[in-house]
């Protein structure tokens, strides 16, 4: 079992600017913690983007790039708000009314890969891990749903907007807290579970806002250990294990 003690990712802060927009997105790039491992242009290794809950920092997920650098993957944590950016809606149809923000959210995440693979070459930025807490998840979901080849898994932590990709082409889990249910048709079915390679977990007493650095230990233990299981095997029935 994935045990944290202490969180020793060692993130490279950055900002990116796109042009296009006019817009600076600040990163955070983790390595992978494996030095026997060489990256190479011959032998990249895994990449995994990460997006924040919404008014979480989106460094305030060390646990998560901690057990990814591990698993031989370079994270990146990527702020999508920024100050000059309109609120997340709480009001209406909030699919609708929050679709413009996650579909920002999909363009940083298209601009920062576009943009780091042209620099980091070592790194296999065409066979993506998505992770997304919360708002960040329903950002990743959306990208997956556009079908890009370059998106491999998904990994959501109790997102609870947008639909999950109903794709054979595409590794889906998601993590779930327990406060709060997610929209009616935004998980798979158990059938569809079935159909697709899909994984709904949830845990007992987990709260939607512990799922960040702040969260007790016990319960980034848990997702940490759930993560490490899927990552391995992609079976649903040994991910609880």
């Amino acid at each position: 079992m994935f045990i944290i003690t202490a969180h020793h990712v060692s993130a490279q802060p950055k900002n990116l600017y796109d042009k296009e927009r006019a817009r600076t997105i600040p990163i955070s790039i983790s390595e992978p913690a494996n030095t026997s491992v060489q990256c190479t242009n011959q032998s990249q290794c895994s990449v995994a983007f990460i997006s924040a809950g919404y008014g979480v920092p989106h460094n305030d997920y060390t646990f998560i790039s901690e057990l990814l650098n591990n698993r031989g993957y370079l994270s990146i944590a990527i702020r999508h708000e920024l100050k000059t950016d309109p609120p997340l809606s709480i009001t209406g149809n909030l699919y609708q009314t929050r679709l413009e923000n996650w579909q920002r959210g999909v363009k940083t995440l298209k601009f920062v890969k576009k943009t780091l693979e042209k620099q980091l070459t070592s790194y296999d930025f065409n066979n993506l891990l998505l992770v997304g807490h919360s708002n960040g998840g329903d950002i990743s979901a959306l990208l997956a749903n556009e079908s890009p080849s370059y998106v491999k898994e998904l990994i959501t932590l109790d997102h609870r907007r947008v639909p999950l990709p109903r794709s054979k082409a595409i590794k889906v889990l998601s993590i779930r807290a327990s406060d709060f249910s997610a929209d009616p048709g935004v998980l798979p079915s158990n059938i569809e579970q079935k159909q697709y390679p899909s994984c709904v977990i949830k845990i007992d007493e987990a709260q939607h806002n512990d799922m960040s650095d702040s969260g007790p230990l016990w319960l980034k233990n848990r997702i940490s250990h759930i993560m490490t299981n899927y990552i391995k095997s992609h079976k649903c029935d040994t991910v609880n294990h």
